[in-house]
């Protein structure tokens, strides 16, 4: 019998709670997304870590920790990671007069940014970084914005591949996103349903290209809540010609496929139709998607959270959803392989002190 662990769900505060306790050892869940609520210092998130790793092992613990205005945990010693943009300029300005020393600068800071970056969360007993963002810089997007690297496809793709080895070499692996593409439209898919009318022809050849080229390195993806209707009427993270045909397919790409948070307003529309999360959810894995993410929930009564795994659940017994072992598997190859590093020693690591100097 395959047990699956598909649900990402989120916890209240700065320590786990008993119905926190109770939600993560049901067996649908699968990992803990962690917030700004969830931080006080090292020390705490230290010991909130170790307390979700004490009911699960196997429970991933992720965050969006990126650089720039979305990282998390910014004091007590963390590093301030620059906004990917930062890294674009050094490829853009970074030598005058000399593109390939620009360039070769750019791609080293990225890979001191992933590993600064992945040495400090895998310190606190954090699993997994949403990083890199793959979307490109069009200029239109507020949501995304400085958070892309730059506007050319071949640039974000060699500047993440920087920075995924930097997390790689720390012992984490990466989370590719928003694919095909966020970056072209104006609208905030947390508040609205974005829709991009370009055709597959023209997303494959900008947008979608960086998860093609970097098929050997991305070891998750996560779709944006988009829609492209010259493709399907469905956002891509519900879209079986979006994951399947297209990035499994076209794009060969083998590792996890996370949702994006079901809270948002782009995934709670789908067909014309207002959707519940457990709606949503069994979309998104019949689509194609191996976890999906449910976060902001736990707050309050967490009635929503439990209203997810109750439909999950009842969704299986009718046949609605059906697990794949190959998901879970996915699931299971994100955990670092080894220990995350101690803190008081990393701090005088020579590889960690280098890459603090490289950091622009």
């Amino acid at each position: 019998m395959i047990q699956p662990s598909p649900l990402i769900i989120d916890v209240a505060g700065l320590r786990l709670s008993g119905s926190d306790a109770a939600r993560l050892s049901d067996p649908l869940v699968g990992g803990v997304v962690l917030f700004g609520r969830n931080w006080q210092d090292r020390a705490q998130l230290a010991v909130l870590c170790a307390q979700i790793k004490a009911i699960r092992q196997d429970l991933l613990i992720l965050v969006d920790h990126e650089g720039g205005r979305v990282q998390r945990f910014r004091s007590d010693g963390f590093t301030h990671i620059p906004p990917m943009r930062a890294l674009g300029q050094c490829w853009s300005l970074g030598v005058p007069g000399d593109a390939r020393a620009s360039a070769l600068r750019a791609s080293s800071a990225a890979t001191a940014c992933g590993f600064v970056l992945g040495s400090e969360l895998r310190a606190c007993g954090v699993d997994l970084s949403f990083t890199p963002v793959l979307d490109l810089d069009y200029g239109a997007s507020g949501v995304i914005g400085d958070r892309a690297f730059a506007a050319d496809a071949a640039v974000v793709s060699l500047l993440a591949k920087g920075l995924m080895h930097g997390m790689l070499r720390s012992g984490m692996a990466n989370c590719g996103k928003h694919f095909p593409g966020h970056g072209f439209v104006r609208a905030d898919s947390h508040t609205e349903v974005p829709v991009d009318r370009r055709s597959l022809r023209q997303i494959l050849a900008a947008d979608a290209a960086p998860y093609g080229w970097l098929d050997t390195s991305l070891a998750s993806v996560m779709p944006a809540h988009v829609v492209y209707p010259k493709v399907d009427s469905r956002p891509a993270g519900f879209s079986k010609r979006w994951l399947e045909q297209v990035l499994r397919g076209t794009l060969r790409f083998r590792g996890a496929v996370f949702s994006d948070d079901l809270s948002m307003a782009g995934a709670r529309q789908i067909d014309g139709r207002t959707v519940s999360y457990a709606q949503a959810a069994v979309a998104a894995l019949d689509a194609g998607c191996d976890m999906v993410l449910l976060c902001n929930q736990s707050v309050g009564d967490g009635a929503a959270v439990d209203g997810l795994l109750d439909g999950l659940r009842q969704a299986r017994s009718r046949g609605e959803w059906l697990p794949r072992a190959a998901s879970e598997q996915r699931r299971l190859d994100l955990l670092p392989i080894q220990p995350g590093p101690d803190w008081d020693n990393l701090m005088v690591d020579s590889h960690y002190m280098q890459a603090l100097d490289l950091i622009p």
